[in-house]
């Protein structure tokens, strides 16, 4: 188990830092948005903070997981965003949805897998 979550956290992080990455270099393209979704889009672009708040979420909590330091902490501040990730490729853009999945799996697997470091937050 201790393997896997190896794994899981090193992908996850690469990930978030692909992401994070990409966005503060314009590494990639801009994706061709249409519909609910391209008004969604803009309107996080139009709000200037927004995104790059969240993208640097991203980067600081994909360093986390990737040096395996304050993945506690990554965990608690990833999870709103990876939420966010799923529902709006669930319900604006759908293919983007097995990433999406994938993400917000591995990161409840984490979660479950450092739990005992979140017990003192649920203790009165």
């Amino acid at each position: 188990m201790k393997i896997a979550t190896i794994i899981i956290r090193t992908l996850i992080g690469l990930l978030l830092l692909f992401a994070s990455i990409s966005y503060f270099l314009n590494l990639m393209p801009e994706p061709e948005t249409n519909g609910n979704f391209k008004a969604f889009n803009v309107g996080l672009v139009a709000s200037t903070y927004i995104m790059p708040l969240a993208k640097t979420i991203e980067l600081l909590c994909g360093l986390a997981f990737v040096s395996g330091r304050y993945v506690t902490l990554a965990n608690i501040l990833i999870m709103p965003i990876t939420l966010n990730i799923l529902f709006i490729n669930f319900f604006l853009s759908p293919d983007g949805i097995p990433i999406a999945i994938l993400l917000f799996l591995g990161n409840l697997f984490l979660i479950y897998r450092y739990w005992n470091n979140y017990k003192s937050l649920f203790t009165a």
